[in-house]
């Protein structure tokens, strides 16, 4: 590990921290501290989807299940609109879970590129 592999890390974990659970921040450190130069244009480029937009969306049109769209999950999203949102009661689960299943996702990402 060299300085400015850390600097990389920690400027990337600052700058991003809100897109990731709390429990991922550390393990993400170590992955970027570890993680060859060539790789940092991909990662400081790539483009997390922002949990409070996806909340947003979820309170406003959680019911077609385009809060599930937004972040990948397909068959979730068509699930949700064949069901308007489990007869609401899906929707208002989302409500709470939403911005933690987009964290989880920009987590996913970003491991597929490390």
């Amino acid at each position: 590990m060299d300085a400015n592999s850390n600097l990389k890390a920690d400027m990337y974990l600052m700058t991003n921290a809100r897109f990731f659970l709390g429990h991922h921040i550390t393990f993400l450190r170590e992955k970027l501290t570890g993680m060859h130069d060539s790789k940092w244009p991909q990662i400081f480029s790539s483009e997390l989807k922002d949990p409070s937009n996806i909340q947003i969306v979820s309170l406003l049109a959680g019911n077609f299940g385009i809060d599930r769209f937004m972040i990948g999950d397909t068959g979730l999203g068509v699930a949700k609109l064949l069901t308007c949102g489990g007869a609401g009661i899906w929707t208002i689960v989302d409500w709470f879970l939403i911005q933690d299943a987009t964290k989880q996702k920009n987590m996913e990402k970003i491991q597929s590129m490390i």
